[in-house]
């Protein structure tokens, strides 16, 4: 179990680390069709997921309140997009392609390190994400797996790998060595693990409303797709690419919760 739990908390992770070690492979700056492609991709998945493993599941173990079986999922969301609503407010990040900072306005960081918060931004709700899944299933609960939790993580695993080279190819294409980008690339990721393996403690103490909780990690992934995955897709000239990459990363992880989960 200890091995299962490990391979489900890391492996959002690792897709992470794969993803940035493309600035020691791939030649050139990474255009914007593919910037929109991979965005998009990622904004499916994390939508899918969202619904599959996060929503679905905290509805079907609050199914003993008959008709009123969606409060803690609709109490849940709302927390999840107001707490990351709340953190996009304060903690200073830069967007990708952009040269305007948000959160809070008097800081000493750099651009790079700037965009590497707003990317950990994004993947604190996943590791979260992951966390409660796996906090549902050590829990005993009927309604998540082990293999609902493994398919999860891939999903979100898949879509990192992309992220990663965002964050490292324009890195580089900026001057930055190689080395040194894949470190940003790197450390943008290293939230995951940690918000996976607090939220799977502080969820140990407080099975009763792991529902609330599953709902809450959906709500500040919503939030991140919503604020910043579909403008970042949507820059630019007109064009579906996004929006089809959207469709694909969407599909995909429902699939991949179907057929594992």
């Amino acid at each position: 179990m200890t091995v299962e739990i490990l391979s489900v908390v890391m492996m959002p992770f690792i897709g992470t680390v794969i993803g940035s070690a493309g600035v020691f492979f791939l030649k050139g700056s990474m255009g914007q069709k593919m910037q929109r492609s991979l965005t998009g991709f990622a904004a499916g998945v994390m939508v899918a997921a969202s619904v599959w493993s996060l929503i679905i599941p905290a509805m079907d173990q609050s199914i003993h309140m008959g008709k009123l079986a969606f409060i803690p999922a609709l109490i849940g969301v709302w927390l999840g997009f107001l707490f990351l609503l709340i953190l996009d407010s304060y903690i200073p990040h830069l967007h990708l392609n952009s040269d305007c900072p948000e959160g809070k306005p008097c800081s000493s960081l750099g651009k790079s390190a700037m965009m590497v918060m707003a990317v950990a931004l994004h993947n604190l709700p996943e590791g979260m994400a992951v966390g409660v899944v796996a906090a549902s299933w050590l829990s005993g609960n009927e309604t998540i797996s082990v293999a609902s939790a493994i398919a999860l993580s891939l999903g979100i695993a898949l879509q990192n790998m992309p992220e990663g080279a965002i964050i490292s190819m324009p890195l580089k294409s900026n001057g930055m060595k190689k080395g040194k980008a894949f470190g940003y690339g790197v450390l943008s990721g290293a939230i995951e693990p940690i918000g996976a393996i607090v939220t799977i403690l502080l969820s140990s103490l407080v099975v009763p409303i792991l529902p609330y909780l599953l709902a809450f990690a959906a709500g500040a992934m919503l939030y991140v797709v919503v604020e910043e995955l579909i403008p970042e897709m949507s820059q630019g000239s007109h064009s579906n690419i996004g929006t089809v990459f959207f469709a694909v990363g969407f599909t995909l992880m429902m699939v991949l919760d179907v057929a594992l989960g």
